[in-house]
């Protein structure tokens, strides 16, 4: 059975504990980190736990992803997302990386702060793989082994200052404000059999009650397996690591006509981004002040559950947590 795990803090201590309708068990033990959890016997005690005596609506939940992790994410990775751009899927031969600063990374219910200079902010709802142990060589790794490698599944907000992003042309400044990693509320540990059905889990983002994207992980052009292999290939990876694996179609991002797209080809970074801010302050699905964006990632059957991530967008000198 999936286990959702969370990490926790009280007015006394910080913690890790077991989840189930709506109870916590705490957790004995002095994980400090995501990893240390993962190779410390967190996973032996998690898979025991029995002693379910904390409502969870008592805790404030943490990310389950902590801040020495490295935050690697995919691109352009879901066949609806590369449609609304208007490219074609098939033409999506290659497995596109960068990463975020783990600095980003903040907890399922704390703020999302957008800074006073970023006009076009946008979400993306992706599934994150967690590292189980460190890989330092090439491994080889299908959708049916990939419970030797990872440990479980989170659900992470690819939160974007897209404004940014075509002005520096680079995803990393753009993507790595602190507060830009909402993610949790739970680390959900797979077995071989669960992780057989990752395809199934559905991913659904909402912005004030009102849906902007939904779909399902099977829409992935690059699988986990095949990019757990590739990566290898050219990096170390450690316990705790995240992958974030893309987002499906809905982001707020919208792309000009073939017309536009060729003029704004010959257009300097500044000019494309001077476009996008306007446009931006007038198009009601970049997120502002005052929205509440909801995450959920699920199977249809509800016997994986991510849980929900709900996170409230605040300008800069309005940070509450």
């Amino acid at each position: 059975m999936a286990v959702q795990v969370l990490r926790y803090k009280t007015a006394a201590s910080f913690g890790w504990g077991v989840h189930a309708d709506g109870m916590v068990c705490p957790l004995e033990g002095d994980w400090t980190t995501t990893g240390a959890f993962l190779t410390g016997g967190g996973v032996e005690a998690a898979y025991t736990a029995t002693d379910f005596t904390a409502p969870l609506s008592d805790l404030e939940l943490l990310s389950p992803v902590t801040s020495d992790a490295d935050y690697i994410c995919q691109g352009l990775n879901y066949a609806s997302h590369l449609c609304e751009i208007g490219r074609d899927p098939r033409d999506a031969v290659h497995n596109i990386f960068f990463q975020k600063a783990a600095s980003c990374i903040c907890g399922p219910g704390d703020d999302i702060v957008r800074p006073a200079h970023v006009k076009a902010l946008d979400y993306e709802i992706e599934l994150g793989l967690i590292v189980s142990s460190d890989i330092t060589g090439p491994v080889s790794v299908t959708d049916d082994d990939l419970h030797e490698f990872l440990a479980g599944v989170v659900i992470t907000n690819d939160v974007s200052a897209r404004d940014v992003q075509v002005s520096h042309e680079q995803f990393n400044k753009a993507k790595s404000y602190r507060t830009f990693g909402p993610t949790g509320p739970f680390l959900v540990l797979l077995s071989r059999d669960e992780w057989r059905r990752y395809g199934e889990l559905e991913l659904v983002l909402s912005v004030d009650g009102k849906e902007r994207q939904r779909g399902e992980a099977s829409d992935m052009i690059h699988k986990p397996g095949a990019t757990l292999t590739e990566l290898s290939e050219i990096r170390d990876l450690k316990s705790g690591d995240m992958i974030a694996t893309g987002t499906p179609g809905g982001v707020a991002l919208k792309v000009p006509g073939k017309l536009a797209m060729l003029i704004g080809a010959f257009m300097s970074p500044a000019r494309r981004s001077e476009i996008i801010t306007r446009r931006a302050q007038s198009d009601p699905d970049y997120l502002r002040p005052g929205n509440t964006v909801k995450c959920s990632i699920a199977t249809p059957d509800g016997r994986i559950d991510l849980g929900k991530l709900e996170n409230r967008v605040v300008g800069p000198a309005s940070r509450t947590r």
